[in-house]
């Protein structure tokens, strides 16, 4: 195989855990040109990796299927010359446009009955790969066979250049010590550590002479400002005021993040920063941050995971009740590390 593309997922946090398999892609096929057809909201992590060599955009959102537009896609991507695809995504509309391209080997999981438009079908054994990282570490692997272990963890690239141009960019100055909050998570308020409680952790850390910046896209700024305006002059709300590459250079010069199970967890993961993760209605069991410089706190009630949206109970305890000074332990125990 010479030349093949990636259907990346629509996540960053599923892009992050898809990386193993692209290293194991380029051991198994040395020379492959390996390229990646993304929503442009995951694009730039994908262009942090070395094993991408480019980045075909997928202009399509959550739900749409667009059929005219798919097709026009696919005639593009039919001129590449692909030898094979890898559909990571388990949805029928993800194996379309590949489908559509005359790409002679399309792999993937069966997923939405997708018979016919994936040819190299794997069976998802769930117990037997509980973690994201492994199903799409298998993608490389012929079907049912067995998965070589250990999966490296995943990396993304940021250079002392890219970091600095990045400062100059936004017109920061790098603190001595910088901890870095990512307040958000797309996925629902069930996941996201309540505001107040930052604000205090916020306050701790301060008094340690940590600089805190926060992190997130535009739909994190206000929660991010509710945290700044309960500790005044504690915080510099980032949230929405860069790119996720930016947000990729910022991350990679702090001595700690402290983030809900979100994107930007996995991306810190993949840059080896130290990070102290907090979980309330998902579970570590299946998407943990993939990194030996990680802490994970969760109070493992009896109502959690629920991988609920919002608190299908009301009350929120898996978070209300994981506390700042909890939390803050954990930071301090991971920065003396």
């Amino acid at each position: 195989m010479k030349k093949a593309l990636i259907v990346a997922p629509s996540w960053i946090g599923d892009t992050i855990m898809a990386q193993p398999l692209f290293a194991r892609l380029h051991a198994k096929y040395p020379g492959l040109q390996l390229d990646a057809l993304a929503p442009r909201w995951v694009a730039p992590v994908l262009h942090r990796m070395d094993e991408i060599s480019d980045v075909v955009d997928s202009p399509f959102g959550h739900g749409q299927l667009s059929l005219k537009p798919r097709w026009r896609l696919a005639r593009n991507l039919a001129a590449c010359d692909y030898d094979a695809v890898y559909v990571l995504p388990n949805s029928l509309k993800s194996a379309l446009v590949p489908f559509l391209a005359g790409i002679p080997l399309r792999i993937g999981f069966t997923g939405e009955s997708r018979y016919g438009l994936i040819n190299l079908r794997h069976r998802l054994d769930k117990a037997a790969l509980p973690l994201m990282v492994e199903r799409f570490a298998q993608l490389a692997e012929a079907p049912d066979a067995p998965l070589p272990r250990p999966i490296s963890y995943p990396k993304i690239r940021s250079t002392a250049g890219e970091q600095q141009q990045t400062l100059n960019e936004l017109g920061l100055q790098r603190p001595a010590k910088i901890v870095a909050f990512c307040p958000g998570a797309e996925y629902g308020p069930a996941k996201r550590w309540p505001a107040a409680h930052f604000a205090a952790l916020a306050e701790k850390l301060a008094e340690q002479g940590c600089a805190i910046w926060l992190f997130g896209s535009p739909k994190d700024h206000a929660i991010a400002e509710e945290i700044a305006q309960l500790a005044p002059g504690r915080c510099r709300n980032l949230c929405g005021a860069t790119t996720l590459g930016q947000a990729v250079d910022l991350l990679a010069l702090a001595d700690l993040v402290v983030c809900n199970d979100s994107g930007l967890m996995h991306v810190a993961a993949a840059l080896d920063r130290p990070l102290v993760t907090l979980y309330g209605s998902s579970s570590p069991g299946f998407t943990p941050p993939l990194s030996a410089q990680a802490d994970i706190l969760s109070l493992q009630l009896a109502c959690s995971p629920c991988f609920k949206r919002e608190c299908p109970l009301g009350h929120l305890d898996c978070l209300n009740k994981l506390s700042p000074q909890l939390v803050f332990t954990a930071c301090m125990k991971r920065i003396a590390q």
